[in-house]
């Protein structure tokens, strides 16, 4: 009994710390990719444009916006942002009228207009099948 129970210990501390060891890799990794021109997010949802860095400080210029500029400690640059690509899909097409504001499947043939008895009925039969 014991000796499971030192086996689970071990099998916990050595997880640990090779989580641990993965973390630094990624952030040394993450860290060797910094730049001036890179775009960047901090970890406190900062986003800008790396302006310049010092290494000996641990220290990063972000420029916000234009003529903004924020001083950082390195390790709170936390994430790269990488340029959104644009999907080029179909163009969305927008009615000039209002049936865009109804729930209607416009894939589905225009169903015969229900009264409001109709609907009460309806909606009364859909609630006594769900229960």
């Amino acid at each position: 009994m014991n000796i499971v129970l030192f086996a689970m210990l071990g099998i916990f501390i050595f997880m640990m710390f090779r989580r641990n060891k993965k973390t630094k890799e990624q952030q040394a990794t993450l860290q060797s990719q910094f730049a001036p021109g890179v775009e960047v997010m901090t970890s406190f949802g900062l986003f800008g444009r790396i302006v310049s860095m010092d290494d000996a400080e641990n220290k990063v210029v972000l420029e916000l916006s234009p003529g903004n500029l924020a001083t950082v400690h390195r390790q709170a640059v936390t994430k790269i942002v990488e340029p959104a690509v644009a999907a080029e899909d179909e163009p969305t097409v927008v009615p000039d009228d209002a049936s865009s504001l109804t729930a209607l499947d416009l894939n589905k043939p225009p169903a015969a207009a229900e009264t409001p008895d109709e609907t009460l009925k309806r909606l009364n039969d859909e609630g006594k099948k769900d229960s």
